[in-house]
């Protein structure tokens, strides 16, 4: 079934042209504390980029529930320089998504790619008519992406022509793409099938997204974005950096040094910028012009590297 799609101007929706003509890129990265938060606005104020502060669904299991940290996270975005999506990812439950959009995240990815592919863009449709309705975009994608059962493990890759039907048949706003990653690699040596990425973004009228790209070396997520990515998710690759830079922190500092003499200075808080800022990833703004130089990890982990 075919759905319709509204106008560009509309923030729930992508700009088309600025999404499948620029080669820029918008990273995004998962929020598990308050600490996630802080630091990837702090990075995104440090680089002059904007960001997507992404909760998963796994996330809200470990809290227990949604709201304390949307709340949070929310409250970041509202504070920060620079634009600021929060992003419910990888929700598998409706009731899920629609409490995200209750609570003001404007942008989600439902992920039915566990189901039969008929019940996938059966559920999928219905979530995209229902966040349309309140103004919020939809991620969304065809199978598993590798790691999660392996549909989408080296080898599988997603078809230029199912990826269009998928977009025509549920009217989301974005697709996550099966071209060489998978989720939680800890070492850095997936390669991503570029040919491929290019092929997509020509067949597919919507922003394509990359998943697993903490197995991807920094030159790959260049070279992704060149060809067609718009939109960079990294999670385990943190996991990974935040607690051994704690490390680093804990052991020049010494554990009997007063935290109040090696803690930096204060610094007043930035003015509270419009609530437009709270945005979504589609929705046209400057950073989907910026160079693909500009996307992908290495930017944004200056400050925790």
């Amino acid at each position: 079934m075919s759905r319709s799609r509204r106008s560009p101007d509309d923030p729930g929706q992508p700009d088309r042209a600025a999404a499948t003509t620029t080669r820029g890129a918008i990273a995004a990265f998962n929020v598990i504390q308050i600490e996630h938060a802080e630091a990837y606005a702090a990075a995104a104020a440090h680089t002059n980029l904007p960001v997507v502060m992404q909760i998963s669904q796994n996330a809200v299991r470990y809290h227990g529930a949604l709201a304390p940290i949307a709340a949070a996270t929310l409250a970041v975005a509202r504070a920060s320089e620079q634009p600021v999506v929060v992003h419910l990812d990888h929700a598998e439950d409706e009731d899920l998504v629609r409490e995200a959009v209750e609570l003001g995240l404007t942008s989600v990815m439902y992920d039915g790619s566990r189901l039969p592919d008929e019940q996938n863009r059966e559920a999928t449709a219905r979530v995209v008519q229902r966040c349309h309705d309140a103004g919020v975009s939809v991620e969304a994608e065809l199978g598993e992406v590798g790691g999660k059962d392996g549909v989408h493990a080296p080898g599988v890759r997603t078809d230029p022509a199912d990826a269009a039907q998928f977009v025509a048949d549920t009217g989301v706003d974005a697709l996550a793409v099966a071209v060489g990653s998978s989720h939680a690699m800890t070492s850095r040596t997936a390669e991503l099938d570029v040919d491929l990425i290019a092929r997509l973004r020509e067949g597919v009228p919507v922003p394509l997204v990359l998943h697993g790209s903490s197995g991807v070396p920094d030159a790959g997520l260049v070279a992704a974005v060149r060809a067609g990515m718009r939109k960079v998710n990294i999670a385990t690759h943190l996991n990974q950096v935040s607690p051994r830079r704690c490390r680093r922190r804990c052991g020049s500092t010494g554990p009997s040094t007063p935290a109040a003499t090696s803690a930096p200075a204060a610094t007043p808080s930035p003015p509270r910028p419009p609530a437009s800022n709270s945005c979504s990833p589609w929705n046209p703004r400057p950073w989907w012009s910026r160079p693909a130089d500009h996307g992908g990890r290495a930017a944004l982990l200056k400050l925790v590297e």
